[in-house]
């Protein structure tokens, strides 16, 4: 007995990293070791884990403090990855016309030429090996590696949604428009994402896929279409005017990663607690966020309302007579105060900071999705960004009788430097001593092509020591990841859950509220910390966490 069991092949997790203070990246030998771990830690999760992401080599796994994850990646390394081969998941068809943009390209990459691709495209059964970029966004792994292809050299800005799609040895459906540097070969009319579905994924984890090539043109079904407030509201706001952008926001949508959907929510949670906690509201009820002043709301029936964040001028208009302009008065940031029916609230442009947080007693009434309420802008889950004439009705989330007493804010940056704190990335070896210490050591401008999914920064651009590329993998809100060109892009809340450049840092968890602060045209300094190196040392587990695994 014991002889056979020594020829057993115990598979082990090859190393990990740390991925910030609480995450982890498990490095594995191959898609199925990731599959198995998955399936492990889906099954019987670790003490502290809150989230589980299956990459191509590498399994991300989100803690709830920087002690657990230290304490996970000890344990990941001790794991038996010795899993029951999984039975074949179902098998979704997907009609397929192939008439892609790269269809001749691939033909000639491959030497198959454009019918031999479709053949070898439509004659293999494909599964779903992990999730991501974005929701209804599936990896599929053929049953050969003839398709294997690269990325374009220059990706595109916009794919069309339903575009069938090849990169390495995968294919893909893109669920909506977005960017993607994917090789186009066909097109699809199938509903990849549909909240209205029990299992809103067409093709999740596990699933098989098979193409079938058609000849007919395909109509994308219209998306989910937003919900709006019945015109009947008695109670909340109408929206004058949204300024540059304001969305509603709550803490956000966590544990969905394996469905390809981040986690979103307010990127200055901080100050969204402030708002809340002074209008008497539960600390992750929804708000509007709002980017760089301008937002004007005007109150259906008397509301107890709260400005936070970015510090800027909150001017009340009162109706008056025809003969006279409306009596205005200013209320201060961080406290309570009441907006009475029909007067109207504006913000002003921030003197400091970015975004400013507007709570209204009750909460934001809005349909919730997957458990928030919060807006996605990558992946267009939640509410539509607001509109001129929109009703916001107010919600029941009030958890205080009373309201609070007026609070002070934290130092907002502004257009000057403000300096991050970050810990090694999991791809800093991608980089040489000199390029660490040039992204250290300089001041990098935030760029008005920054928004929610990413802030992406200007300065002397940093050189690789190595070549080719990497694998995607799971990675987190504070990841600094870096293209070819060398400018790092700070992934914010509403980050694609993968990535395929390499991550040189991460911004500590408890700094995020403040680099959401930091306004376009404003500098940033990244900091090394010590705990870098408490991150990245993992404890062992408890006796108590060994015994119930």
């Amino acid at each position: 007995m014991k002889a056979a069991m020594e020829t057993l092949a115990v598979q082990k997790v090859r190393s990990v990293r740390a991925v910030g203070t609480r995450a982890v990246l498990a490095e594995l030998s191959g898609t199925q070791d990731v599959l198995a771990l998955q399936g492990l830690l889906l099954e019987k999760p670790l003490p502290g884990q809150l989230d589980v992401l299956a990459a191509a080599e590498t399994v991300l796994v989100t803690a709830d403090s920087p002690v657990a994850a230290r304490r996970i990646a000890a344990r990941l390394l001790q794991l038996d990855l010795t899993a029951p081969k999984q039975p074949d998941g179902e098998l979704v068809l997907i009609d397929t016309v192939y008439d892609g943009e790269d269809l001749a390209e691939v033909g000639e990459l491959t030497g198959l030429g454009a019918d031999g691709v479709i053949a070898a495209h439509t004659g293999q059964i494909w599964t779903v090996a992990f999730a991501g970029f974005a929701p209804g966004f599936g990896y599929l792994m053929g049953e050969n590696q003839v398709l294997e292809v690269p990325r374009r050299s220059s990706p595109r800005t916009a794919v069309p949604a339903g575009s069938v799609a090849l990169a390495g040895n995968y294919s893909a459906v893109y669920p909506r428009r977005s960017p993607g540097g994917w090789q186009l070969i066909g097109r699809t009319g199938a509903k990849m994402w549909d909240l209205d579905r029990e299992q809103p994924a067409l093709a999740a984890p596990g699933h098989q896929v098979q193409f079938r090539a058609v000849r007919e043109i395909v109509t994308l079904a219209p998306e989910h279409p937003a919900r709006v407030p019945a015109p009947g509201l008695t109670s909340g706001l109408r929206v004058v005017s949204p300024g540059l952008q304001s969305l509603i926001q709550d803490l956000g949508r966590h544990g969905h990663s394996g469905l390809g959907v981040s986690s979103a929510g307010a990127l200055d949670r901080a100050s969204l607690r402030r708002a809340n906690r002074l209008v008497g509201n539960t600390p992750s009820a929804a708000a509007v966020e709002t980017v760089a002043g301008g937002l004007a709301v005007q109150a259906i029936g008397d509301q107890v309302l709260a400005v936070a964040g970015a510090p800027a001028e909150l001017t009340i208009g009162t109706p008056s007579g025809e003969d006279s302009g409306p009596f205005l008065r200013t209320v201060p940031m961080a406290t309570p105060f009441a907006l009475l029916d029909g007067e109207t609230l504006t913000i002003g442009a921030p003197e400091r900071g970015f975004r400013s947080y507007l709570a209204i007693r009750g909460g934001v009434d809005a349909a919730p999705v997957l458990g928030s309420r919060s807006t996605d802008t990558m992946s267009g889950i939640g509410p539509a960004p607001l509109a001129a004439g929109q009703l916001v009705a107010a919600g029941g989330e009030a958890e205080s009788g009373v309201v609070g007493h007026p609070e002070l804010q934290p130092d907002f940056p502004c257009t000057g430097v403000t300096v991050l704190d970050v810990v090694p990335g999991p791809r800093a070896d991608w980089f040489d001593a000199a390029a660490l210490a040039s992204f250290s050591g300089q001041d990098w401008e935030v760029t008005p092509q920054s928004n929610r999914v990413g802030m992406r920064l200007r300065g002397n651009p940093l050189q690789r020591s190595r070549q080719g590329e990497l694998a995607s993998e799971g990675t987190v809100a504070g990841a600094l990841q870096v293209p070819p060109e060398g400018l790092p892009v700070l992934f914010m809340a509403d980050h694609p859950i993968t990535g395929g450049y390499p991550v040189i840092a991460v911004v500590v968890d408890s700094q995020l509220d403040l680099a959401a602060q930091v306004p376009i045209g404003g500098r940033i300094r990244f900091r090394w910390v010590d705990s870098a190196v408490e991150a990245a040392t993992p404890e062992p587990p408890t006796p108590e966490e060994e015994a119930s695994y």
